[in-house]
This record gives structure tokens, sequence and C-alpha cells, in this order.
């Protein structure tokens, strides 16, 4: 069966394995969900992950990160633009997230990066999801 859209399912897997307090969750691998877990550890909202080479397309394998009583860093996680509805931002146009403390992970020409970095490039692109 293929998905219609592996972001979403990437963004829920982390999503469900913070609620039930797993450890790690696995996920198919591809290049964008790799650069995806990169921005996340770049942020602090995950420990670390690895991408696990098998016969199909790979494993990519994100530990999760809890604060204080096995509380989740990732309080909220949502899938802005969709295969549906592509959401495109200028520059100008993103905002930040709950007044800077969560992120937009935006795709740009030059790869992912958050809104801040995005801001400070000047340079829009699609926006994938924010994070807070």
């Amino acid at each position: 069966m293929s998905m219609s859209d592996p972001i979403a399912d990437m963004l829920t897997r982390i999503r469900n394995g913070g609620k039930a307090e797993f450890e790690k969750v696995d996920i198919p691998g591809s290049k964008l969900k790799i650069e995806l877990a990169r921005v996340l550890k770049e942020q602090g909202y995950i420990k670390n992950y690895k991408f696990l080479k098998d016969d199909k397309q790979g494993v990519l394998r994100i530990y999760l990160k809890y604060a204080g009583e096995r509380q989740p860093v990732i309080y909220g996680i949502e899938r802005v633009s969709k295969p549906s509805r592509r959401v495109y931002k200028k520059a100008k146009e993103i905002k930040s997230v709950l007044n800077g403390l969560g992120i937009s992970i935006i795709s740009t020409s030059k790869g992912l990066m958050t809104d801040k970095e995005a801001r400070k490039a000047n340079m829009g692109g699609e926006v994938l999801c924010n994070v807070w």
C-alpha cells in the first residue's frame, strides 16, 4: 500500500511515540525525513536519529527526548502543507510559532531550515510543519 503523505505519517509516529513514552520510533526512511530529523535534533526536540540500511528504503530511527517526569519535549507537532493543499510563504510572510516558543520547518531552495533561519536568510518556501 502506498502512502499519500509520508511526512504526516512521520509526524504522527513521533507524536504518538511521545504520548506512549517510547524510547524510540522507527519510520520508513527518505532524504527529506532525514533532513527533518536533523532540524529537530539541532533545535533540541529529539535526542538523536540514526538511518539504518536494509534491503528496501531503509529505516529512520528517532530517539525521543523527555523532560522531567517523562514529559515529552515535543508538546505539539502539526503538518501545515499537505499534498492536497501546499502552503508557500515569502520570507516576510513567515510568522513565528507561539511568539517564538516553537518553530516552523520550511523547505527552501537551500534545504530545510527553521522559520528564524529562513527570515534571516530572506528566503521563502513551503511550510512543512510547526513544532512546539
